[in-house]
């Protein structure tokens, strides 16, 4: 298995840079935001382990909003954000990313304050700029954009078999038109026009730190058991008030903004989506925080890693991450379906979990005993998730015309070739998958 990984870049751009920056990044993409995989500054479709990756910009338009909680906000400059998630390690990529499209970034980062294009390492320098995620979601672990790539092949040419075929061997003959099937997936991969390559072994440092992850997490809560019993009065009158202290903020964003926004979705069958705001202030909001983040990261890295988050089963990737020494918040997420739907699928299914993972953050609404409101105050969490959403500037995706959906089918009917069903009833299964 080739475990996944994630890099996200995070550089200030030089004064009065920011329209020029934002008109050369424009130069990338085929859409107002889809990249297109050759262009000649960065060609992401030559690089076989990029599963989705994104410029953007982010500016301060909604920073003043932490002066509701009488704190003078923090100075924010323009900055410049690239992200993505890989097959394999950050490190290597990055070296790659170096070698093959060295020339395009180094004219990018030119637009950032401390990138000198005479002398810096592009490598090191992006490695130094690399910011971890406290919590990182991953939809389907292992899962390798070759083998996307391979099974949407084998799906694709399946399919036109049967069509074409289906008749003549008759629809109930189930039996037979397996085996027809799978005698033509032999001779399509003996003429080279399908390939179903085996998984790499799985990196044996990656699995010890799986292994110590795993276990060390609990461990490490179980210990603090004792301290979490002590606190628990005063964890919860202090969760209490400010809960109920806290200002509301239901601030409508503009239309300009909103449909700065919209210009963006709906291009493909996913989309892509960032937030970016202030944390509350406080060492208990942050404190908290952080917590959450600890046991987000640890169910999103060992529980939900085979195609759902929870009862959600649209995002392909996400990630959280603590910006400006721990006062700003970032998430940013591939999903499939409309922005509406995204937001209605986590407001239905899963609003506790918003509440959870976002009202620590400044404009949030506001909640009861962390889990409930919330979310569920469907208007003004729609205004404030608008309205702290930022833009993308250019965003790929490796395979834009597959969901979750299909690639867990498609996934499904690879593993029917390799695995024999033993019951009509399980071939039946495998042959509606096609």
């Amino acid at each position: 298995m080739t475990p996944q990984s994630h890099f996200m870049i995070v550089a200030t751009i030089r004064d009065n840079q920011v329209q020029y920056l934002r008109d050369f990044l424009a130069t990338m993409t085929s859409s107002p935001v889809n990249a297109d995989p050759d262009n000649s500054l960065v060609p992401f479709g030559q690089f076989e382990r990029i599963h989705v990756a994104r410029f953007m910009i982010i500016e301060s338009d909604i920073l003043d909003e932490i002066r509701e909680f009488g704190v003078t906000p923090r100075p924010w400059r323009p900055a410049l954000v690239f992200l993505g998630d890989i097959d394999g390690d950050r490190i290597s990529f990055l070296a790659e990313l170096t070698e093959r499209a060295g020339s395009g970034l180094r004219q990018i980062f030119a637009y950032c304050e401390d990138f000198d294009d005479d002398t810096c390492d592009l490598l090191s320098w992006m490695t130094s700029h690399n910011v971890k995620p406290q919590a990182n979601y991953i939809n389907w672990l292992g899962r390798t954009v070759k083998q996307v790539r391979e099974e949407a092949a084998l799906h694709d040419n399946l399919s036109l078999w049967l069509q074409d075929n289906v008749e003549s061997i008759g629809r109930d003959n189930t039996r037979q038109l397996r085996q027809a099937l799978l005698s033509h997936v032999e001779m399509e991969k003996h003429a080279g026009r399908l390939t179903l390559s085996p998984p790499e072994p799985t990196p044996f440092d990656w699995k010890i730190r799986n292994v110590l992850h795993l276990v060390g997490v609990p461990l490490f809560l179980l210990l603090l058991t004792p301290f979490f019993l002590i606190i628990a009065p005063f964890f919860a009158l202090k969760l209490r008030f400010l809960e109920r202290s806290d200002p509301e903020l239901f601030i409508r964003p503009s239309r300009e903004h909103i449909d700065g926004l919209a210009a963006q979705e709906d291009w493909y069958l996913s989309n892509q989506f960032n937030v970016f705001g202030d944390i509350k202030p406080g060492l208990f909001r942050l404190l908290l925080y952080k917590l959450i983040m600890l046991i987000t990261d640890y169910a999103a890295r060992h529980v939900f890693n085979r195609g759902f988050l929870s009862r959600i089963k649209t995002i392909h990737f996400a990630r959280w991450v603590f910006l400006d020494n721990n006062h700003r918040a970032f998430f940013a997420s591939n999903y499939d379906g409309s922005h509406e739907s995204y937001m209605d699928d986590f407001i239905n299914k899963v609003g506790w979990g918003l509440n959870l993972t976002f009202s620590n953050s400044v404009g949030y609404p506001t909640t009861t005993w962390l889990i409930k409101q919330g979310a569920y105050r469907e208007m003004q969490f729609k205004y404030t998730q608008r309205r702290h959403q930022v833009r993308s500037e250019v965003w790929y995706k490796a395979y834009p015309d597959l969901t979750v959906t299909d690639l867990i089918r498609n996934t499904r009917i690879r593993q029917g070739v390799e695995v024999r069903q033993s019951s009509d009833a399980e071939i039946r299964d495998w042959l509606s998958l096609i």
